[in-house]
């Protein structure tokens, strides 16, 4: 070839750049495309009902500009916009927008659709980049720029004519902004704003589109900069920025073109547009959330809002997708979820050392904040450690295992999996926890207990155990139930010397029925290893004496 393939984007030239010192303190103005961008883009358009549907929940999140059609480009689009206007489904705080091409029957058709509305934006769009303006439409940059003019001219007089003056805003659009020569871009806007004529800033938006996204992140908030440093109309002028997702950057892209000076942001929940889609709003919303700064918009409910837009695009959110997806709030590395574990137990003490309300390893957000929930954290597969499994048994069942006993718990469960192959949910886990240490039958059975409190206030008991069917009786004293137990079956000579290491109890559950659990850890003289056995009986002493025998029979099996 005689020219290399790809190049890279010639920066635009700036002087004492400052957007990447600014801090973002407020949300922008948010404006949904979904329902004209997105749906344009869907395998299926959505019907009028689904439309309706899912313009109620923009209005529910917290939208307060929604661009709801292309009412010149088909005939369920105009009819839409007529419902909404005739029916009364705009709130008084919502402004609609609607989008033409600067061609006169077209932009007399939209401002049609609009008759009787309270407010409303009417968007008008001309590409500038010269490879539209050359290769597409065959026009010089003068040709082009006559197109903008004409094009607003003609959206003034349709106003005007429709009897809307002073209900209908302004947007303009230079489409393929970032691939237009900046300088004439301005000077492209400076022609329609100067043919619009005054507007109040809220009223006149000039939209600067990164149609397909060709540039760095970094050059569009350059491009911003200079644009908002050179606009003669600035003071009296929205600056709007709708980012593509061509090359994975548009949530980037967007937040860098806001410090740059961009006021408005356009873009669709979980980025569905033409391609690669659209900024996902919600993303880049829901980051301020996580950073101290208010959104404006309501996610609290994001497994409703993900249902919602499933059921009307026809296509699925993915497992991975940030904030919506089904995993991005499940660890299953093993190290992840003890680290979880510790931090959510530990949130108090990080809450005051951060002087930060939520500060938790590996989640920078509460999923509680987006309508989910801890117990869904944290799930079992093969990859999974010890401080996830013990996560589930705790939070889920009030398990509390000691410490040194999640290794073991640990293994069983890596056994069972690698195995079985897959996943568990949290009852498996309690199966599998509950058959392999909980009142566990084996070789050692305790048939008859008794205890008696001495003077001293020492417990001295006398139990009939069987050892592999041969009945004995043992007698032991000692401070409690459980070390008198301990030093009665060390007097057995058909019992293998072993030191009790680990002790610990509690109650499950908080009514009249509660049961109680408890874990004992053994360590045999013979092998050194330290193994844990649990017991749950209504009884805390019986529960501590099923302990030590779970502990004693997996023992005796290993």
């Amino acid at each position: 070839m005689k020219y290399p393939k790809y190049v890279y984007p010639e920066p635009v030239r700036i002087k004492n750049r400052r957007w990447p010192d600014k801090k973002i303190e407020k949300a922008p103005i948010w404006a949904s495309v979904d329902l004209r961008d997105g749906n344009q883009a869907l395998p299926i358009p959505m019907a009028p009902e689904t439309k309706l549907n899912y313009f109620r929940m923009l209005v529910k999140i917290g939208f307060k500009e929604i661009e709801v059609g292309f009412p010149s480009a088909s005939q369920d689009d105009f009819d839409f916009v007529r419902t909404l206007i005739e029916k009364n489904y705009i709130p008084d705080d919502v402004r609609i927008a609607v989008l033409t091409q600067a061609r006169q029957h077209l932009i007399t058709r939209t401002a049609e659709s609009l008759k009787g509305v309270r407010q409303a934006l009417l968007h008008c769009y001309v590409p500038t980049s010269d490879l539209h303006g050359r290769f597409v439409f065959g026009r010089n940059r003068e040709e082009v720029k006559q197109m903008t003019v004409d094009g607003t001219r003609m959206v003034k007089e349709a106003v005007k004519a429709a009897g809307l003056e002073g209900r209908i805003a302004y947007e303009f659009s230079p489409e393929e902004f970032t691939d237009t020569d900046i300088d004439f871009a301005i000077e492209v806007c400076t022609a329609v704003k100067e043919t619009w004529g005054p507007a109040a800033k809220h009223d006149f938006i000039l939209n600067l589109p990164a149609t397909v996204e060709r540039r760095p992140p970094y050059q569009y908030a350059d491009m911003i900069e200079y644009f908002c440093g050179n606009f003669p109309y600035i003071a009296e002028s929205t600056i709007s920025i709708h980012a593509h997702n061509d090359q994975g950057c548009a949530v980037a892209a967007s937040e860098m073109a806001l410090l740059a000076g961009a006021e408005r942001v356009e873009g669709t929940i979980f980025g569905h547009g033409e391609r690669t889609g659209n900024l996902d709003i919600s993303v880049l919303a829901l980051n301020f959330l996580s950073r101290g700064i208010d959104p404006g918009l309501d996610f609290s409910n994001m497994p409703e809002i993900v249902k919602c837009v499933e059921e009307a695009s026809g296509l699925d959110v993915h497992a991975r997708h940030p904030y919506a997806g089904q995993l991005v709030f499940t660890a299953f590395s093993g190290s992840h979820q003890d680290a979880i574990r510790k931090g959510i137990d530990r949130r108090a003490k990080s809450s005051e050392f951060f002087k930060q309300g939520w500060k938790v390893p590996y989640l920078h957000i509460d999923p509680a904040d987006l309508g989910r929930v801890y117990e869904k954290l944290i799930r079992i597969n093969s990859q999974s450690g010890k401080g996830g499994i013990a996560f589930v048994l705790e939070k889920e069942f009030g398990i509390y295992p000691p410490k040194q006993m999640h290794p073991e718990i640990g293994a069983e469960v890596q056994h069972y999996l690698d195995a079985k192959g897959g996943e568990i949910d949290s009852a498996q886990l309690l199966e599998i926890f509950n058959s392999r240490f909980v009142n566990i039958a084996g070789k050692y059975v305790m048939t008859k207990y008794s205890r008696v409190i001495l003077e001293d206030e020492s417990i001295e008991v006398k139990a009939d155990i069987s050892i592999d069917g041969r009945c004995f009786t043992v007698k032991g004293r000692g401070n409690g139930p459980i070390s008198a137990i301990v030093h009665a079956l060390q007097c057995c000579p058909e019992i293998p010397d072993f030191q009790l290491d680990d002790f610990s109890e509690r109650t499950l559950g908080h009514d009249a029925d509660a049961t109680a659990i408890a874990f004992v850890g053994i360590r045999p003289k013979d092998s050194g290893n330290l193994i844990y056995g649990a017991g749950e009986h209504s009884n805390i002493d019986r529960a501590a004496i099923a302990a030590l025998f779970s502990a004693l029979n997996r023992f005796a099996a290993k």
